[in-house]
Formats: C-alpha cells, structure tokens, sequence
C-alpha cells in the first residue's frame, strides 16, 4: 500500500498489494538478508529480463521464449496482467518498504515502457511495442509507434486500470514530483471518465469514434422479447454497455485510487454513475444477477460467439463485491441493495458445493455451455466435451461474498480487512533460499499458471512474472515485519 507518511490516513491498497502484518511474536528473517534478497532478484530482472523497462507473462529459462497471451516479439511487452504494471507495483512495494534506489529505478523503468506504449485515445492496449516496424505497434501519445496502428484503448482484463493503477502509486511514491508521468496520469484519467455512458455503463474500450446512445438513462435490464439465439447480435459488442472481464471491479479500483490520491470529484462521481448502472443492471427476479453485457435497451447482449446472452456468474461476483466497494467508498448504504437477492440468488445456482457454471440461460436457469466443431460453436446443456479454451465453470464466489456484506452491515468499515490480500511472510525464509545464484525465481511450469494459446510445457523451467512479483511483495513485507521487530 502507498503509506501513511506520503497521505496520511487513506487506505490506498487494491487487489493484490500488501501491508506489513507481522505480529511481535512471528519469527521473520533478519532485515539485512531479506534486502540482500531483494536487491538481487530485482537486478536480475530489471536489468536482465526487461525490455525497455517492460515484460512479459513467462520467460524460458535462458530468455530465448518470452510469452504473453501468444508469442512475444523480441522488441514487444505485456500490458495485461500478470505483465508490466504488475511488476512495476511490486517494485514501488519494495521502494517503500526500503527506501532503496534500484526498486525505484525499477518502478521508474516500467514508468518508461508504459507512457511509451499510452495510446493517442488515451488509454492502454493488451502489448506494446518499441519498433514502428511491427505490424502490432499503436498509434502512441509520443509518436513513435505507427500512425495508422490501432489506437482501441481497452478497458478488458483490467489493461488501462492496471497501467493507471501503477502509474498513480509511483506518483504517490516520488511525491508528485514528475510532471510529465502525472500529465500521463490525467490525460489517461480524462479519457476514461469520457468513455462512461451517461447512464454510468463502461464500454469494454474506446477509440475516437464511440458514439453515446440517445436512450433513457434510467432504464432497467429487462430478459429479451425475441429469440436471443439467432437474433440481436452486435458486432461491436466492444461498444455495448460492458461487464465482461470484471470491467467493473478494475475500474471501481481505479477511480477509488484516483479519488484518494488526488481527491478527484469527478472520479467519484464516476463512482456513483457507476454504482447506479450496476443497480439498473441487475436481472429481473427470479434471475437477479447480471450478464456480461448489455445492449442499449439494457437486454443482455452476445459478444464472443461463445459468450452469449445469459446470466454470468463471474460478471456477477465482481458487479457485487464493486458495489460493496463503492458503498464503502461513498458511505452510501444504498448500492447494498442488490447484493442480498444477488447472493442468494448464485447459492442456490450452485452445481455442487461452491461451483457454478458460467453461463445461466436467461429465463428456465439451466446452466448453458458450448460445444465446439472447428471454428462452429453450438449453444448445449452438455458439459462432457467443453472446449478447453474458455472457463464454463467456476469457483462459488458466494461464501466469500456473503461473509463481506455481513462484516459491513454489521458496522465493519475498514476496507482493508475487507478487501486487500495480505501476504504470508511466513513464507519469506523459504522465498529467500529458492533465489537461485543468478537472481532468479525459477518456476516449474503447470497448467495453473500458463495463459493463452501459446504455452511452456508442463513441467518446463520457466521464469514468471507473476510469481516474481509475488515474491517480492512477500519480501517487502517481511522487511517491514524485520524492521519493526529491531
């Protein structure tokens, strides 16, 4: 998290970032070796696996593979998670964990790589790259990407709120003091508030042609009056009101982040739009959950020909946990609302104890999947030949939920115990002897891990961001723990 000393009592931490936890009585490792520690992975990875201060998902264990979701050009890195803004959050952990110049340094790299890559509309695409030669290069804000390359900024798998997210905790970090990343920042910040639907929707992402619906703003989702299978299809289901992905989540992080450094008003009013939409949003009963996206007459829309019009189950878990979020952020009890029905409506969904599918069909409920034939994909009720490409079913988010909204009805207001992941230092000692000799965290590839059509081998060697930046929160904690222990 972005620590007291830099503004005073806000709690700037979201998904995935930790603070010290450590009581008096844990055993952690001394400070000196865990910063020893430290300084070595991040040197191997700053100044070994970077490229132009960016990265990638996995690495093989000699650098000569690098994977994001497909293959990685040598010149190219990730913006999707578990890539670039990933790892630099991990460095800023680090740096203020120790005040230390080489995870700033770092964290200053990935600054580099990311305002290179910012699209002229503003936002972030799933990769950048560092040659106008390649075919994958955008039209960049600093005009040396191509200027007939794609300029879609994209709001899908949390790709600009993560760059977003990151770049606003670095400027909290080096207490505001670069002008040109906080000009990046607010330019970035203004496009998305522009891309919101008057009625508080998102689309999945924006180029400088997103044309707004002339539709009323208080409109209810509603089931649709026509057959859904052959009928109502977008093809710009991009530009549709959009839940897919955990749309919502990524930006209530965003802007709550945003607000609490900067004190934005217009981000919380975002904010507010956007806990209306999700209230709007909600399916009628005896379905009172949301879908991934939504046409604008508010009738659950196809996007994917394997993602259809239904209730998802995914969408809704992260919908529910967004608007305790903005309850807690705004201090306005009235986005709960939809949670209890939504919660009890998912349980009794459930397959079996603590799974859903993913797909609901609107209507008689059953869960509804797809089977696949090449490239022709077919509405079922079958799950015994599911295409392996796409999760149809999930983990029950439900629990969790539930156990949420009760701490905050029951006057629990502290959203760090809510929400933020806390890391397990006691892990430190073992993350410490695992750092092989050159610096590195080696992985041993599963299926868990990988991502994307392009994937190591089980049981390869490989290098992986995610478990980098992992271990090195894990670390930054432990420090912290080791100072406070002195």
């Amino acid at each position: 998290m972005i620590i007291s000393r830099l503004l005073p009592g806000l709690l700037l931490s979201v998904g995935g970032v930790f603070a010290p936890i450590a009581s008096q009585a844990e055993t952690v490792p001394p400070p000196d070796k865990v910063l020893a520690a430290m300084l070595r992975a991040t040197q191997y990875y700053h100044e070994t696996v970077a490229v132009n201060g960016g990265y990638v998902y996995f690495y093989s264990e000699d650098l000569s593979r690098r994977l994001g979701e497909g293959v990685a050009l040598p010149d190219q890195v990730w913006v999707q998670a578990p890539g670039t803004p990933r790892v630099g959050i991990a460095y800023v952990e680090a740096y203020l964990a120790t005040g230390k110049q080489p995870f700033l340094s770092a964290a200053q790299g990935v600054a580099g790589a990311l305002l290179h890559g910012q699209l002229a509309t503003g936002g972030w695409t799933n990769s950048i790259s560092f040659t106008n030669q390649d075919d994958r290069a955008g039209r960049y804000r600093d005009g040396r990407g191509r200027q007939k390359g794609k300029d879609f900024s994209t709001l899908d798998d949390g790709i600009t709120q993560g760059a977003l997210q990151f770049l606003i905790r670095l400027d909290a970090a080096t207490n505001f003091e670069n002008a040109t990343l906080r000009e990046a920042i607010d330019f970035a910040l203004t496009a998305t508030l522009r891309a919101q639907f008057p009625n508080g929707a998102f689309p999945q992402g924006w180029d400088d042609q997103l044309a707004v619906p002339d539709t009323d703003v208080s409109l209810r989702a509603s089931l649709p009056e026509y057959d859904w299978r052959t009928e109502g299809r977008i093809k710009e289901y991009w530009d549709l009101y959009n839940l897919n992905d955990n749309i919502a989540g990524h930006v209530v992080d965003t802007l709550r982040l945003a607000d609490l450094t900067y004190g934005r008003e217009d981000c919380r009013e975002a904010l507010r739009k956007l806990g209306e939409f999700l209230i709007l949003a909600q399916l009628p009963a005896p379905q009172p959950a949301w879908a991934q996206q939504y046409r604008y007459d508010m009738r659950p829309a196809w996007a994917r020909k394997f993602e259809p019009p239904a209730v998802a189950s995914v969408e809704s878990g992260d919908v529910i946990e967004a608007l305790m979020k903005i309850a807690l952020h705004l201090e306005d009890a009235d986005f709960l609302a939809p949670v209890p029905a939504a919660l009890d409506y998912l349980k009794a969904a459930e397959l079996e104890p603590r799974r859903l599918a993913r797909f609901y069909e609107l209507g008689s409920n059953r869960p509804l999947y797809m089977s696949r034939r090449g490239d022709v994909y077919s509405l079922t009720y079958d799950d015994s030949d599911l295409p392996s490409h796409y999760g149809w079913k999930t983990t029950s988010p439900v629990e969790r939920l539930r156990n949420r909204y009760k701490r905050i009805i029951g006057g629990e207001t502290t959203y760090s115990s809510l929400f933020e992941k806390k890391p397990s230092i006691t892990d430190a000692a073992e993350i410490i002897a695992s750092l092989d000799a050159q610096g590195r965290w080696i992985t041993i590839a599963d299926s868990s891990r990988l991502i994307g059509d392009n994937k190591f081998s089980e049981g390869e060697r490989v290098i992986s961001s995610e478990v980098f930046a992992e271990n090195l929160e894990i670390l930054a904690a432990t420090y912290r723990a080791a100072e406070d222990l002195r």
